[in-house]
């Protein structure tokens, strides 16, 4: 159901290692997993440590747009970090939706780090029977 890949990926997370957090003019990517589950389009990002109102999700046209701020949390005065691993800042991606999903019933869900888009497949997308008519009597063919 995606229209295009990113086969710089790995390349683009090397990068962001090197030059530091996302910001909005330059947010990193977010990793993600795509599938289709009986007659909806699953797609799940991984957004650990970012409140659910941090998360914007927009579509325009077939174009799903999301992105996620991980801000730094508030520390006392007396607290010297050590070591701070936990990239932070602005995390993105767009996705090119096809015509066969229903952008108008998205569902969101955000749990334990993961944020879940449910997107409902079309119903002329939805595999069907068709039957064919042969001379007085009718045939079903299932594909």
């Amino acid at each position: 159901m995606l229209m295009r890949t990113d086969p710089f990926r790995e390349l683009d997370r090397l990068a962001q290692q090197l030059t530091g957090p996302g910001t909005w003019s330059k947010p990193s990517a977010m990793p993600m997993d795509a599938y289709r589950e009986d007659n909806e389009y699953v797609v799940a990002f991984d957004i650990p440590g970012v409140t659910a109102d941090a998360i914007d999700i927009d579509v325009e046209r077939n174009m799903l747009t999301v992105k996620a701020e991980r801000r730094p949390v508030a520390k006392a005065d007396d607290v010297q970090m050590e070591l701070s691993e936990r990239p932070l800042g602005i995390f993105s991606r767009q996705i090119v939706l096809a015509d066969t999903l229903d952008t108008e019933h998205i569902q969101a869900d955000y749990d334990a780090g993961v944020l879940t888009l449910r997107i409902p497949i079309t119903e002329r997308a939805r595999p069907r029977k068709i039957s064919i008519g042969v001379g007085s009597g009718r045939k079903e063919i299932s594909g």
